[in-house]
């Protein structure tokens, strides 16, 4: 529907149905803080009347809004609210659990029976007791800073700073233009019997396009998406970036893939920007570290782990130039918070994964420390994706530090290499069951030859295994090239739990890693079916990133 079409078919009534929403659910989580106290020493109370050695109470309040647009075309507009709780409880050494979108005192107390009744019910068939640690007390309320809250910009401007992107990319020559915007907000409330009074209210939004640009003559296409990453951050992330110039740009490079040569198969010196290398970081370092998924409790969405406990202080991950910490207090990042769904804060929290390339720490949420003897407990990583959700260890923000050098750039890394390849934007990727081997492919590959950069390949997907590759890293951008990117979905458990997760890098060079022509690589596949084989673009696009 045309933007002129979409303000005549959609009411004043309407429009003002969708802009009051977020005021209505505003009000709500401020008659929630108010009632909170009162609710969480009633249901605490409860518990620890029917015998819960721990007990907690999570309420959760969560808006979205997306926006899609096609061209000039209005394609959707999408919102949705929900609010409840949960109580958790530890009983005789097990875990019950139950969860209501019915926010009232008797229908709270009537969780808290059911948690405990659920938990009694597992004494008969547990391995063993579950034992946590105890946690300091804390009280307060933090609200992530934002200077301009999404949920109060007209639906109008939204939709007008969206078509300005297409617009840019069809004046350039693209055929087709896509763009959308997604926000999310978390409000949450958080109290158990260590104490622990807390709440707390994060935003986070994703502006993105794609691009397409097709050869009628040849019968081909090829597209380029967006760079722009998603952030804690409000609607300025949108507003601030110049969007139009960028669709502009992705238009041209997407016409030069059209034109580019497909990559001949072979090792090549990789030169991979900060908005490919975060995915990398993702599924190589982020999920074989997270502890659940090393002990094999955790299993969905590619498997458990190959860096398993006996790895740790001993694993050569990287090469001695490579440092990976992990956070939640980062401006900006996805996964920050100030305390996690456990109640630990989160600031001081923040701890080396891989340190001078040696593997050095887990992901832990609460309890998850004693299993494999570390002392100092959760290091602040559970999170639950809704109010109905038990919290299970995520993944905090995790990122590449800066090399020493500080005037390193891309350009100084890509000097150096005689034959290689520049990699830029994320596209689609494969990994193993035990987080080792895998496939990545990205948006954008220029070809380097002797130093510099000279047209671009296409068809091009890089191999390797987590821990070869990471030692095969010479090269680190400075603190100037670092850059923040991240996702809104990584996928986790069954029931799947989608949480953001933001991974920060630099600029990075990697020697001698094997590339694949993907258009090969799809007709041995379709051949072997007996069918006829394709080339196609791996672009990447919307989809969970487990």
């Amino acid at each position: 529907m045309h933007r002129r079409d979409w303000l005549k078919g959609t009411s004043a009534a309407g429009l003002a149905l969708l802009t009051s929403r977020w005021s209505t659910t505003a009000r709500a989580a401020e008659a929630l803080s108010a009632q909170f106290p009162d609710l969480a020493e009633r249901v605490l109370a409860k518990a620890t009347e029917l015998g819960a050695s721990f007990a907690d109470l999570h309420l959760m309040q969560t808006d979205s809004e997306s926006l899609y647009v096609r061209e000039e075309m209005v394609q959707g507009v999408n919102a949705g609210s929900s609010l409840g709780g949960s109580v958790r409880v530890l009983v005789d050494g097990a875990w019950g659990f139950a969860a209501s979108g019915e926010i009232t005192e008797s229908r709270l107390l009537a969780l808290v029976e059911s948690a405990v009744a659920i938990a009694r019910g597992q004494s008969g068939w547990r391995a063993r007791p579950i034992e946590i640690e105890t946690l300091p007390a804390f009280t307060g309320v933090w609200e992530m800073p934002v200077k301009t809250d999404p949920f109060t910009v007209a639906l109008e401007e939204k939709v007008d700073q969206l078509l300005d992107i297409n617009r840019a990319a069809l004046g350039k020559g693209a055929s087709y233009c896509s763009s959308q915007v997604a926000a999310v907000r978390e409000r949450k409330w958080l109290a158990n019997t260590f104490g622990t009074r807390v709440e707390q209210s994060r935003i986070r939004i994703h502006p993105s396009f794609g691009v397409t640009v097709v050869d009628p003559k040849k019968g081909g296409f090829a597209t380029r998406s967006s760079l722009r990453p998603p952030r804690a951050a409000g609607w300025e992330h949108l507003s601030e970036w110049d969007a139009a110039a960028e669709s502009a740009l992705a238009v041209e490079q997407a016409k030069e893939k059209l034109a580019a040569p497909s990559v001949t198969p072979g090792k090549y010196d990789l030169v991979i920007a900060p908005s490919n290398l975060w995915l990398t970081i993702h599924e190589t370092v982020g999920h074989p570290t997270e502890l659940d998924r090393a002990l094999g409790y955790e299993a969905n969405f590619a498997g458990t782990s190959f860096c398993t406990p006996d790895k740790l202080d001993t694993l050569q991950y990287g090469s001695d130039i490579v440092n990976l910490f992990a956070d939640r207090s980062a401006e900006g990042g996805l996964s920050t918070v100030k305390w996690d769904d456990d109640g630990v804060q989160t600031g001081g929290k923040e701890f080396p994964i891989v340190k001078d390339g040696v593997f050095r720490n887990f992901q832990m949420a609460l309890g998850q420390a004693a299993l494999i003897g570390r002392e100092g407990g959760s290091n602040g990583c559970a999170y639950a994706d809704s109010f109905d959700a038990f919290p299970i260890q995520r993944m905090p923000n995790i990122s590449l530090q800066p090399g020493p050098d500080k005037t390193t750039n891309a350009e100084s890394l890509i000097a150096d290499v005689e034959d290689g390849i520049y990699i830029e934007g994320n596209g689609s990727w494969s990994i193993d069951q035990q987080r080792y081997n895998f496939q990545f492919t990205g948006q954008v590959f220029h070809r380097i030859r002797d130093g510099k950069l000279d047209g671009m390949f296409r068809d091009v997907a890089y191999q390797g295994n987590s821990v070869d590759f990471w030692k095969a890293c010479d090269g680190l951008g400075g603190a100037s090239t670092y850059e923040l990117g991240g996702a809104m979905n990584c996928g986790k458990g069954q029931p799947q739990q989608v949480a953001p997760v933001s991974h920060g890098a630099v600029p990075a060079r990697f020697r001698q890693i094997n590339v694949l022509n993907t258009a090969d690589e799809s007709g041995k596949k379709t051949a072997a079916l007996g069918r006829p084989a394709h080339t196609f673009d791996c672009s990447g696009g919307g989809r969970a990133w487990a």
